[in-house]
């Protein structure tokens, strides 16, 4: 149809540009940023796909369910594009998984059958208690293809070696006065009495204190039993196995209990939103630091110098 001579040609002055930033550019561009939770999520992703790069991770959106709080990240790497849903922590391909509602859905689900089927330490992200749950692991899996009386002897040799990395741990995290007598590294028995006293102290806490030193006394002549025995078995095996579990667990709680229940401050804002980061780097083997999720406070070693 020929167009009248009066009617001007409509134009679209809108352009959209074909040159999208650059993943690795977009956090400039960023107003609300944690970047040291973004550290936290990068390095798992890392972990989990050791052949992919992180350019870029931006938090979603929070959502509570039945009292748990769950973080959705978009994090984007030189591959592709990852979900990223915390408590506990898990990705999820979005080439696969492309809604986020669907994908909050599966991932409530499947960790509500994980913590269901499984009493374990959590290990899925990095803390100072990572050759603790190695060792334990190893010895579980030899448990599984055991078949001799030697082979369960080993299940307790390695639960051996996981007991006493244990105790390496918490002494590492525990500030002992100098008049306390250090009993042998491999004396585990009186280090557990000694770490119990100083991360469980007080007439409050004596009924807690001492289950804690018998169920950990007991395991160790279980398992230093087992590695001897010549009637070794599977059932003797697995019982090892799952005291251990408990013992390992136990310690891990009481050492981090004093950064679980306090109701501390940010000493900038006074906000009660502190979050807990364990950065590698710090000191020996990593170490925690701690954060505020309303103000730029952290107590990093190599930020809250500056």
């Amino acid at each position: 149809m020929i167009k009248p001579p009066d009617e001007k040609e409509v134009t679209d002055d809108c352009i959209v540009h074909d040159h999208p930033v650059p993943p690795e550019e977009l956090a400039r561009y960023s107003v609300d940023r944690d970047p040291y939770s973004e550290a936290d999520i990068a390095s798992y992703v890392e972990s989990q796909s050791r052949d992919e790069e992180v350019q870029h991770v931006e938090r979603i959106k929070t959502e509570v369910v039945l009292g748990d709080t769950y973080e959705m990240w978009d994090v984007t790497t030189d591959s592709g594009r990852w979900w990223v849903i915390t408590n506990l922590t898990n990705l999820y391909s979005q080439k696969h998984f492309p809604s986020l509602d669907y994908t909050l859905s599966f991932h409530i689900g499947l960790m509500m059958r994980l913590r269901s089927r499984s009493d374990n330490v959590d290990a899925g992200e990095p803390s100072p208690f990572d050759e603790v749950i190695r060792r334990e692991e190893q010895a579980s899996h030899r448990h599984e293809t055991a078949v001799e009386a030697e082979d369960y002897q080993a299940v307790g040799m390695l639960l051996r070696e996981a007991l006493i990395s244990l105790i390496g741990a918490l002494r590492r995290r525990t500030e002992i006065p100098e008049e306390i007598e250090r009993p042998q590294d491999a004396n585990f028995i009186d280090w557990s009495n000694v770490l119990m006293n100083e991360l469980c102290p007080g007439s409050s806490n004596k009924s807690l204190r001492q289950h804690l030193k018998s169920v950990a006394k007991e395991s160790w002549q279980l398992v230093n039993w087992l590695t001897h025995s010549r009637n070794a078995n599977k059932t003797a095996s697995s019982i090892a196995i799952h005291s251990c579990q408990t013992v390992i667990g136990h310690f891990i709680q009481i050492l981090e209990r004093s950064r679980i229940d306090k109701n501390e401050e940010c000493p900038v804002c006074k906000s009660r939103n502190i979050r807990t980061h364990f950065d590698i780097s710090i000191g020996d083997d990593g170490e925690y630091f701690s954060s505020c999720g309303v103000c730029d406070w952290t107590d990093h070693p190599d930020v809250a110098g500056e």
